[in-house]
């Protein structure tokens, strides 16, 4: 068990013929315990320092992970529209297909009408995979903005002493 700095100053020296100068030894002993105390308190403020970066780690964990399945929902959510498109203008030229033995005039309207709504759902899926694409980018760029290295770099301190002075 190590010692404290009242174990240090409790000490008691054997005196002996000729032993070491008490002024001495007390005065060498007043400097170990006033190191000892400031090294004592200051480990109990890094491991309360520490304590709290871990706590503001989990929150930005946190964070990540929701982000992170936003981003999944969010990819999930494009595919599952792109497959939709594609179900429906696969049905659609199946029916035109069908259809085109009976009229050959109504047939080739259709096909017009299909390619213009296979040319708008390929400008949909453009518009929206760009949109989708921005909202990644802006996410990432809030994400890497320095705000967050400020977050975690502001002192413990200013935090209560803001709290004291509030509550005033």
């Amino acid at each position: 068990m190590p010692l404290s700095p009242l174990d240090i100053h409790n000490k008691e020296f054997t005196r002996g013929f000729r032993g070491y100068d008490e002024d001495e030894v007390n005065e060498f002993l007043d400097q170990v315990i006033k190191d000892y105390e400031q090294i004592s308190r200051e480990k109990n403020e890094l491991f309360h320092r520490v304590d709290e970066l871990e706590e503001k780690l989990g929150h930005f964990s946190n964070i990540e992970t929701t982000l992170n399945k936003s981003i999944l929902i969010a990819q999930e959510t494009a595919e599952e529209v792109k497959r939709n498109a594609d179900k429906e203008a696969k049905l659609i030229i199946k029916e035109a297909e069908k259809n085109a033995d009976r009229v050959v005039n109504e047939s080739l309207a259709k096909s017009r009408k299909i390619s213009l709504e296979i040319e708008e759902l390929k400008k949909q899926a453009a518009v929206y995979r760009t949109r989708f694409k921005m909202l990644l980018e802006a996410q990432l760029e809030m994400l890497q903005t320095d705000d967050w290295d400020d977050l975690a770099m502001e002192p413990e301190e200013s935090y209560y002493e803001k709290d004291d002075h509030e509550s005033y």
